[in-house]
């Protein structure tokens, strides 16, 4: 069906930047949103950034004015620039999105897909 695969992750000292990329491939009939979770130990999945296509993207409190989303709507691919990385941003974050599926027994349907994952790690 799509397939989500994410890479950028790593470890960086406080006030430091890392990149996410999120390549979405497979049968995409349509991406109706894509974005961002994160997810702590101990702590539930939160919305980190999402954005609905042809409308603006939506920020945690937490991340406003520090992390950036874009998309290359070319390539399916989106990114999260994180900028003054705080220990509290270490956790999994995990690219979303929403897409119509193009073919097979699914196609037509709006489903949700996820990546797999990428940690990132805030320490000095």
């Amino acid at each position: 069906q799509v397939q989500l695969v994410e890479s950028g992750g790593g470890l960086v000292q406080p006030g430091g930047s890392l990149r996410l990329s999120c390549a979405a491939s497979g049968s995409i009939f349509s991406i109706n949103a894509m974005g961002w979770y994160r997810q702590a130990p101990g702590e539930e999945r939160e919305l980190v950034a999402a954005h609905t296509s042809g409308e603006t993207t939506n920020y945690a409190d937490s991340v406003k004015g520090r992390f950036t989303f874009s998309r290359d709507n070319a390539k399916n691919t989106v990114y999260l620039q994180m900028n003054s990385l705080k220990p509290e941003d270490t956790a999994v974050y995990y690219c979303y999105t929403i897409a119509v599926v193009a073919e097979g027994e699914k196609a037509g349907y709006e489903l949700n897909f996820w990546g797999q994952g990428t940690q990132v790690t805030v320490s000095s």
